[in-house]
């Protein structure tokens, strides 16, 4: 991790690479369905002009379910070209079936990527315990370290407080969880009871403003897939809003304006399902094509249609 340099504006107590906001990122197919290289390129240089922290890679937003393995090893190895001693990268490994998950995490080339994120196992609904020693079992094998994902929306199962406070204090080596149940208590409750160093991250861009303000070290973000330098500079300014002293500091009227336009945004990208509506915005933002994968398919004409009049009255660069 000693290879980046972290944003010095990001003052939180840990430093890590992770803080701030992260993009989960697309995975950007042709016209015809295929892995789409250039377009990877296209976003990387995006990704970072607009000031992202770190990307992650083979996440759901990456669509991982519906690539093969040999299309995965492809994909990895151009973020990692692309992104090289420029951001960190996180890479997603998950399996509702825990001997295939240390399989896939022993197997895989994790070479260039800083951390391992796993979902909570889906479809199965685990007990607690399960839920533990699916992970325990995980960070054993791992060579990386590991950041939890919770979704329940997604997973049918939810990662309890008390499995998550466990689960940090059996290895340093979870670093964190991806927190997107979008109850943001918890995080006050998670950031009391878990080490200095565990990382608290919002999943969830609704609710990051409120997840920041209770202690979230920021968020892995769809939305910062087409507005990454607003999602950076927002979060900015969620740490700033009540220190005087600083230059960034800004006022109460601003930073709700800027909820309110990014949330009209975050219903658009989702009101049709993920990453169909954020492809088809960063299609017309000329960095990828509007391609999703089966059983996905792409957003209506009618939601199209406001999509592209968002954007064009918040211009990406001017927001």
């Amino acid at each position: 991790m000693s290879n980046y340099k972290i944003n010095p504006l990001i003052n939180v107590k840990n430093k890590s690479l992770f803080s701030g906001v992260g993009v989960a990122s697309v995975t950007p197919f042709d016209h015809n369905g295929n892995i789409d290289l250039d377009a990877i390129d296209k976003l990387c240089e995006y990704f970072f002009l607009g000031g992202i922290s770190y990307v992650v890679v083979q996440g759901t937003t990456g669509e991982s379910s519906t690539l093969n393995p040999q299309e995965k090893a492809i994909v990895n190895q151009r973020f990692v070209t692309a992104l090289k001693n420029k951001l960190p990268l996180i890479l997603g490994i998950s399996s509702n079936n825990t001997t295939e998950l240390c399989d896939l995490i022993s197997k895989t080339d994790t070479t260039g990527f800083e951390a391992i994120m796993s979902v909570c196992p889906y479809y199965n609904k685990p007990s607690q315990e399960g839920i533990y020693q699916h992970f325990k079992n995980a960070v054993d094998i791992s060579p990386l370290p590991i950041l939890l994902y919770n979704v329940p929306g997604r997973t049918s199962s939810d990662i309890s407080d008390d499995t998550i406070i466990k689960l940090s204090s059996y290895s340093k080596k979870i670093i964190g969880i991806k927190e997107a149940s979008g109850i943001t208590n918890r995080i006050a409750n998670l950031r009391k009871n878990t080490h200095d160093e565990f990382l608290v991250i919002s999943g969830d861009d609704f609710t990051m403003i409120d997840a920041v303000r209770a202690g979230a070290d920021g968020i892995i973000s769809v939305a910062a897939n087409a507005y990454p330098s607003i999602m950076n500079s927002t979060y900015i300014q969620l740490l700033y809003e009540n220190d005087k002293s600083k230059p960034q500091n800004i006022s109460k009227t601003k930073l709700n304006s800027s909820e309110f336009v990014l949330n009209n945004f975050f219903q658009l990208i989702f009101d049709e399902g993920n990453p169909s509506g954020i492809k088809f915005a960063l299609s017309k933002l000329n960095l990828c094509k509007e391609k999703v994968r089966l059983p996905l398919t792409g957003i209506s004409n009618k939601l199209k249609d406001k999509i592209l009049k968002f954007l064009k009255k918040y211009p990406a660069n001017d927001l």
